[in-house]
């Protein structure tokens, strides 16, 4: 399988935000309503951190999504956890890709010294689910009606492992 990851900067960041604001209007993947601006990404993304890394994922040569590790929580206690996200354009599924960037990111988590990744994924969005349980996370929190969108309450759920 011919897969690589680029990391994102500045000078190519526009090509993750064009797949984001595409879940941002088409599902509810992200709980943001609205189309966000680059500087939000590069935000969301700590784009240049040495330790919470974000990548663009390419699949023969291109680009098919991107995916991040971002701090977990802003108190220091929790440096050795991180959030592991990931959103892959569509065309690009079933393909191994998903389980591929899911290791890749593990590897990168644990040369940065973090021991916990924690998904947090909306309940409905099964094919999420099922990449990470299948790829030993396990559910750990289900937070009922946490957000609205598209006029819809919706459940949020989180999958932890420890590499």
């Amino acid at each position: 399988m011919s897969i690589e990851f680029k990391p994102i900067t500045i000078g190519n960041i526009n090509e993750a935000l064009i797949i984001y604001n595409w879940y941002v209007l088409n599902s509810t993947a992200t709980f943001h309503l609205e189309e966000i601006a680059q500087e939000e990404l590069e935000r969301m993304l700590s784009v240049g951190h040495p330790t919470y890394q974000s990548y663009l994922i390419l699949f023969k040569g291109e680009v098919c999504g991107f995916c991040y590790l971002s701090q977990f929580r802003y108190k220091e206690a929790y440096d050795k956890s991180a959030e592991i996200t990931l959103y892959l354009k569509q065309g690009f599924v079933a393909k191994g890709i998903g389980k591929a960037t899911l290791s890749y990111l593990e590897k990168i988590a644990k040369e940065n010294e973090i021991d916990n990744l924690i998904a947090v994924i909306t309940a409905e969005n099964t094919a999420s689910i099922i990449l990470f349980e299948k790829t030993n996370y396990f559910k750990v929190g289900h937070l009922k009606n946490i957000g609205v969108k598209f006029g819809k309450a919706l459940d949020v759920v989180s999958y932890q492992k420890e590499i």
